[in-house]
């Protein structure tokens, strides 16, 4: 592991003043006993390119990726939303195309950091210094393809998805994985028969993990990924029973979503019901269903949504939603699994 001071661009005061914009959420069958009456879904940043990863300190602040997909110098950026203040200002340039990010029991901000010239790799920034620990860049000597996403374990256990969509760089892992990163450092393989995995979730009673597959078996193929073409492509979630010791057992199917839209970032609240990101241009929205798979509401989101997180209490039904280049809320009936960073 390597340490290195990384500047906390939050220093320049470069700040965004976004107004709050509310926008009256449709009730559609099942709403109520998820979304709090009267609720809106409010815009509290709208500044970035393609938003990605919220997470929500201690302090109720909100840490989100941006993609800076568009730029050929701009390696990413991590904003921080400040609820108090309603204020946006930027918390690191570049990021390393940051993507996923979770806090951890200590309070420390883990990050997946992904490719299209960002560093392929999971991050341990200490708060407020900024310093960054290199927590994992390879497995078994090999630079990882692109760490997407994130979730922690009341044991420190970071898992974390590793696809690969759209890049310039050649990629060496033979499988689209899914790893755990132990507390002494040891990085293990769990799952290689998920042609895509993307969002990633654990229960609240950290039985089960869940993980997303976002692939529509129609994009451009990766350099050097043998194992695209000898998995089948499904737009879908996964569950796996998760050991004590942090292994993975009886793969199963927990939603299937059919071709056309598929699972971006996941979350769970404090009942196990699963909220995920669905990509679908034609109906971008927040699907919740209950431990059994079953759909139980839509959250309609004017932007296609990316990955979402729950604040931490006191304030833990609030739900936190990244979508296009913008931040969202919602404030629903269900609080959020207990966070790391809550144990």
């Amino acid at each position: 592991m390597s340490m290195r001071s990384v500047p906390c661009l939050a220093s320049f005061l470069l700040v965004l003043q976004i107004a709050f914009c509310q926008s009256p959420l449709k009730r559609p069958p099942g709403a109520a006993s998820i979304i709090a009456s009267g609720s809106t879904l409010e815009k509290v940043f709208g500044g970035g390119e393609f938003t990605e990863g919220p997470a929500v300190a201690r302090d109720g602040s909100v840490y989100f990726s941006d993609l800076t997909f568009e730029s050929q110098h701009l390696r990413g950026r991590i904003w921080r939303y400040d609820p108090k203040s309603g204020k946006t200002v930027l918390f690191r340039s570049p990021s390393g195309m940051s993507n996923g990010i979770e806090f951890d029991s200590k309070g420390r901000m883990v990050v997946a950091e992904g490719d299209d010239r960002g560093a392929r790799r999971v991050t341990r920034t200490l708060l407020p210094s900024g310093d960054v620990e290199v927590l994992a860049a390879d497995y078994r000597g090999k630079p990882f393809n692109s760490p997407n996403d994130l979730a922690i374990d009341s044991n420190g256990r970071i898992y974390f998805t590793d696809p690969r969509y759209w890049s310039p760089e050649s990629i060496t892992q033979p499988v689209m994985g899914v790893y755990r990163v132990d507390p002494d450092g040891k990085v293990a393989l769990l799952v290689d028969s998920i042609s895509m995995p993307n969002g990633i979730a654990i229960s609240p009673d950290e039985k089960t993990l869940y993980i997303g597959c976002f692939d529509k078996g129609s994009d451009a193929e990766p350099h050097g990924a043998p194992i695209r073409k000898q998995l089948p492509p499904r737009m879908a979630i996964f569950a796996f029973d998760l050991m004590k010791d942090g292994s993975l057992r009886a793969q199963r199917m927990f939603v299937d979503l059919g071709p056309k839209s598929g699972p971006d970032g996941l979350t769970v609240d404090h009942e196990g019901n699963v909220y995920a990101a669905i990509r679908d241009e034609a109906s971008p929205a927040i699907h919740v269903y209950d431990p059994n798979g079953r759909l139980l509401v839509t959250i309609p989101t004017p932007e296609v949504p990316s990955n979402l997180a729950f604040a931490p209490q006191p304030d833990g039904n609030l739900l936190y939603i990244t979508a296009g280049g913008s931040l969202h809320r919602v404030r629903i009936r269900r609080h959020g699994s207990q966070s790391p960073s809550e144990r």
